[in-house]
């Protein structure tokens, strides 16, 4: 009998959750999911709580997901450098680093795209992770962010759902490091609270020129704590002082086939150059009552504050002025999570926040192998510390004294809790009172207008940018019905002349009403939300190209080179090979690099070398479509003595970043102007009849 009962209950257990109507969800040990969507919470807008198993299942096994690399943001760079406090600001917080104006903390900075994996392209349409490392007086603070103010989704619970989506697909492993595929799109199609986040990924600032131009932000709310224990809400910002700039789609394209590692190694050289990145840190600060008073949730990570309301506080600047010595051991093996804080910043109760708490500590756990990867010297901490834990996989601490527990008598009770409250980590106080649930608040459920808001607060040629990107996009989704749902449930509630072009251009029928009846947000243009809010102060390392062929002018090559130098910009000789060129007094001209091999799509501007040799120069198609492409991507152009007759030959339209001079040193100054702008937008509408 017992037998007999043993088999059928086998049985019973094989045939269990078999749903007629498909595969029902179950956590991984087979407990039937009645709630993917929401993690377990204390009331709507409480913190989650640890108790939630089906959130920590599923994140547990997406942590472990990447062996070795990490999940996402596997492929990135890493740069040393210091930050400098503010005056003023133990008002809002007591955080050490944020108050000694008169020491500077070391920092390291890791920067990221988030898809591919470590052999992937740079400058693809991607979120760049940006995470900085203070190692402070009282202990390490990461603040994790990206180069995007929002993010996809509201809940922690939903995260591997987005990366599986956006990843590569399964039957394939394709596409990599790109988000023009149908498990993307229908994810965003059927999460419409994705629909804010795809207006900054496909816009300009997912394809930025380079990673010294690009703003960062904390994403989510966090609070800051003062030594009165007043307590503030924070948005945190960074912003380059060289400016915001992004390259045009078919730039990025170019890019990434003539030199996949644009990003990282225009990164270092800068810095070997001594032309220091450098970011002022700030932060959105505001109460609890301004927060009640928004037209959004502060709690909802697919939202942002438009500076309109809140402005942002300087806080202070960092620099990063030193490249690792070794990518491995310091770029690789470097760990960041938001739960590393210090006194004086403390948590929100953000659901994604809440989630990231748990996911990154977990991840390092797997990556690194041990739960001493903060041993790991770009990883350690400088000031003191002592834990009382000892052992473990890969410990190098030597520890002494009898005693790994606390309180004890053996070692004079050391290590032991700290006396001085002023130092010591307290989280702050918050009252929290409901009934456990899985539930989204209903102050999250605007999913649209803020994405509004965004495509509306750009100027012309970044909507067309981003409606261009939207078709390019959907326009590698197979499946149109897919295609359709995007178009009809998501575009059409951000904007009908959006919706409209992407729908002409897929072949699909023009929304002419919205969808449903959506909020709009309180402020409709925030000026901030365009690069154009952000230019930059001067053309430190952007780098020019300048085209010779024998019989050049060196005169014109030199003066250029040392007013080039003078300005901290780079200005590189090529020519049709790497030998020197003749020049027309008889001189040897150096060359830097080929014209063959040197793309201008890795340079901000060109200039072609007057000399009276314009016929080897026209006979010449690598040079020709040198500035061809120069021209279409929208960069300054210079053509110098008899060169100004390309003008006409090339079929080119004179505008006011085309210049033909006699000399160099009579557009100078406009010449440093233009490349300071970076691009001529308005030359866009011009370049149809040009092929490059």
């Amino acid at each position: 009998m017992k037998a007999s009962n043993s088999s059928k209950i086998i049985q019973l257990k094989d045939e269990a959750y078999v749903d007629p109507n498909g595969k029902t969800l179950t956590s991984s040990l087979g407990v039937p999911i009645a709630d993917n969507q929401n993690s377990l919470k204390v009331g709507e807008t409480g913190p989650t709580l640890l108790e939630d198993f089906l959130l920590r299942d599923k994140l547990i096994h997406f942590d472990r997901e990447r062996i070795p690399e990490r999940v996402v943001h596997a492929r990135g760079l890493g740069a040393h450098g210091y930050f400098e406090a503010y005056e003023g600001n133990e008002k809002w917080t007591k955080a050490n680093f944020l108050t000694n104006t008169s020491t500077p903390t070391p920092i390291f900075v890791r920067i990221s795209t988030v898809q591919g994996g470590r052999g992937s392209a740079d400058v693809v349409r991607d979120v760049r992770g940006f995470s900085i490392k203070f190692y402070t007086e009282e202990g390490n603070y990461d603040l994790v962010g990206n180069n995007i103010p929002v993010f996809f989704i509201q809940d922690a619970i939903k995260f591997p759902d987005f990366v599986h989506a956006v990843k590569p697909e399964d039957p394939n492993e394709v596409p990599t490091g790109q988000s023009a595929h149908d498990t993307f799109w229908d994810f965003i199609s059927l999460n419409t609270e994705s629909a804010h986040m795809t207006t900054w990924i496909m816009s300009d600032r997912a394809i930025p020129r380079n990673l010294r131009s690009i703003q960062g932000f904390g994403v989510h709310t966090f609070r800051l704590i003062n030594n009165q224990n007043e307590t503030f809400l924070v948005k945190f910002h960074w912003t380059p002082k060289q400016g915001v700039a992004q390259v045009v789609w078919d730039e990025a394209l170019k890019i990434n086939g003539k030199d996949p590692d644009f990003h990282r190694r225009d990164f270092w050289d800068a810095i070997e150059r001594g032309n220091y990145p450098e970011w002022e840190l700030g932060a959105q600060i505001f109460t609890e009552e301004d927060a009640e008073k928004f037209d959004f949730d502060v709690l909802d990570p697919t939202k942002l504050i438009p500076e309109e309301l809140v402005p942002v506080t300087p806080l202070g600047r960092f620099v990063l002025n030193k490249n690792p010595d070794d990518f491995f051991a310091e770029t690789e093996q470097v760990a960041f999570s938001p739960a590393n804080i210090v006194s004086g910043i403390d948590f929100s109760n953000d659901p994604l926040l809440q989630g990231r708490l748990f996911s990154y500590t977990d991840t390092h756990l797997h990556r690194l192998g041990t739960v001493n990867f903060n041993q790991i010297p770009i990883n350690k901490a400088i000031c003191p510390y002592h834990t009382n834990r000892r052992g473990g996989y890969a410990n190098h601490e030597v520890y002494k004294g009898k005693a790994n527990y606390e309180p004890n008598s053996v070692d004079d009770n050391w290590p032991r809790e700290a006396t001085d409250v002023k130092s010591a980590f307290k989280t702050h106080p918050e009252k929290v009172q409901g009934s456990k649930l899985r539930v989204r608040p209903e102050s999250f459920a605007d999913h649209f207008s803020q994405a509004t808001m965004h495509f509306q607060s750009l100027q012309k040629h970044e909507q067309q940018h981003m409606k261009d990107a939207y078709a390019f996009e959907l326009s590698k989704v197979k499946d149109k019905e897919i295609r359709a749902r995007v178009v009809n449930e998501v575009l059409a509630n951000i904007d009908l002349d959006l919706a409209g072009f992407v729908a002409n251009e897929l072949g699909l029928k023009t929304p002419n009403t919205q969808s449903m009846n959506v909020q709009r947000s309180k402020v409709e243009i925030s000026k901030k939300l365009s690069t154009s809010a952000f230019p930059a102060p001067d053309i430190k390392q952007r780098k020019i190209a300048l085209l010779v062929h024998d019989g050049a002018n060196a005169a014109s090559v030199e003066f250029i080179q040392a007013w080039a130098e003078s300005e901290n910009a780079i200005a590189e000789v090529l020519a049709p090979s790497a030998a020197p060129v003749k020049s027309n007094d008889g001189k040897n001209i150096v060359v830097d690099g080929r014209q063959n091999g040197e793309p201008s799509v890795t340079y901000d501007a060109v200039i072609v070398i007057d000399g009276n040799n314009i016929s080897k120069f026209t006979e010449d198609g690598v040079a020709k479509h040198y500035v061809l492409e120069t021209y279409k991507h929208l960069k300054p152009i210079v053509l110098l003595g008899e060169k100004s007759e390309l003008i006409e030959m090339l079929g080119l339209t004179k505008d006011e970043t085309l210049f033909s001079s006699k000399s160099f040193e009579e557009i100078k100054d406009e010449f440093k102007n233009a490349i300071q702008n970076h691009r001529l937008w308005d030359r866009e509408n011009k370049i149809a009849a040009i092929s490059a």
